[in-house]
């Protein structure tokens, strides 16, 4: 999809949006953003709710690798390799071609399921890994439409509300076409076709949106595209701060992955394994209460006092991932509603990486660059991080349940992060208080 024309019915929303009012545009951008990344989920996540069941042999006399474990880290390899040459491709890219590169990345992945679905095991996995490669610019091409305005808490809080949601969503109604007859290497690839006219006409609904204002500029700096040099010097300046922010993101992706691809096992030892409905269920409330909390944010008008205050949010969503999962294990807390209050501090802490921390943090030190870049960087890592777990999981510790390992992993997220986060919160403290004020 190209650039709106200047005339034509694109060229009217876009001049009404640009006159709307800040609760008209938001509530617009939301859907938008919302709808499009929700959509994108069919394309990435329906196979895990697969058993795919068995063993593939691999290289260097080790073990064999759990087949679901083989997908897994065959689609989450294509996902990283993507995020690493996104820190390029999504800072340098410009606006006009955000359309063409989202609807270019999705009919990329679809072709891959359908690869999926057409070869044999163990030959499957290319399929997924082919998958994985495009998907990865999604998050970026998305968010580049929000970043940036007066509003992008509100508008990254709804985007970030669709991955909490769609993974849940696309995952029941894989399992209901499993249910159905679908086979389970054609399941991913029917749910996909299922999404794609929606898609079509969400991403539409971003193109039409007018870039941010000469007033979105002034209260969160302009947004520009960074090369090379730029990236490197922007980060080797907040070092100290970053390092830590992009360590615990790599144990938070891989604990979230962890949790999010082996949702149905969990939820079968909980013995929830006749409930399909369960994936999607149980993640509303997890969306509403970190919807409610970073919403909240955009109270907050002095950009690092905002800052701070998203630390603290963060630390507060690991230390209950810590706290639940204790209660559950001693037998004070209902099992299932242990898995809300972990997917709750869980979202607490990863979404705010993708939407707001960021956002922010450029806005504090006032410094003209674009979020794409850092949530790129940390995203590389974090995925290459996911996959680590997943052959730890396999080779370290095959003789743990599903659940005993998910267990293990809470304790290890939340002790790890919680240090980190006031670490990083303690270095920007005092490096922003030794800064010029910037509003």
């Amino acid at each position: 999809m190209p650039e709106v024309e200047a005339s034509g019915v694109g060229a009217r929303v876009r001049r009404w949006l640009a006159g709307a009012s800040p609760v008209v545009f938001s509530a617009w951008a939301i859907v938008a953003a919302f709808s499009t990344y929700f959509s994108m989920y069919a394309y990435r996540k329906p196979f895990a709710v697969g058993t795919f069941e068995g063993s593939v042999a691999v290289p260097f006399g080790l073990p064999e690798v759990d087949y679901k474990i083989a997908l897994v880290i065959a689609q989450v390899l294509g996902y990283c390799l993507s995020k690493f040459v996104g820190i390029k491709v999504i800072s340098e890219l410009t606006p006009e071609r955000r359309a063409v590169g989202l609807l270019g990345a999705i009919g990329a992945s679809w072709a891959a399921l359908v690869l999926f679905a057409v070869l044999p095991a163990p030959w499957a996995m290319i399929g997924l890994f082919l998958n994985g490669i495009p998907l990865g610019f999604v998050w970026g091409l998305t968010f580049g439409f929000l970043e940036g305005r007066r509003t992008s808490e509100a508008l990254g809080a709804g985007l970030s509300a669709s991955y909490i949601l769609a993974s849940g969503a696309v995952k029941s109604v894989g399992r209901w076409l499993l249910d159905a007859g679908v086979p389970e290497p054609w399941m991913p690839a029917a749910v996909g076709l299922l999404f794609a006219p929606g898609m079509l006409v969400f991403v539409w609904m971003l193109t039409v949106m007018p870039p941010p204002s000469a007033e979105d500029e002034a209260s969160r700096t302009k947004r520009a595209p960074m090369d090379a040099a730029a990236r490197r010097a922007f980060f080797m300046q907040y070092a100290p701060g970053l390092v830590p922010l992009i360590a615990l993101y790599v144990l938070l992706t891989a604990y979230r992955d962890f949790r999010d691809n082996f949702a149905r096992e969990i939820w079968d030892a909980l013995g929830y394994s006749g409930s399909p409905e369960v994936f999607a269920l149980s993640e509303v409330p997890v969306a509403i209460a970190v919807l409610a909390v970073l919403a909240a944010l955009m109270a907050i008008r002095d950009n690092r006092t905002a800052l701070l205050a998203v630390h603290g949010v963060m630390l507060s969503g690991v230390l209950l991932v810590g706290g639940a999962t204790a209660l559950s294990t001693m037998g004070v807390l209902d099992p299932a509603w242990s898995m809300v209050l972990v997917g709750m501090g869980l979202y607490m802490a990863y979404v705010p990486y993708g939407c707001v921390l960021f956002d922010r943090l450029i806005a504090a030190v006032g410094v003209t660059a674009n979020a794409g870049f850092l949530i790129y960087f940390a995203d590389a890592f974090g995925y290459l991080g996911s996959v680590l777990l997943l052959l730890y999981r396999n080779f370290g510790q095959a003789n743990l349940s599903w659940l005993e390992f998910f267990h293990g992993a809470s304790y290890a997220t939340a002790i790890i992060c919680a240090a980190c986060f006031v670490f990083s919160a303690a270095w920007f403290s005092r490096r922003l208080a030794r800064a010029t004020p910037a509003g």
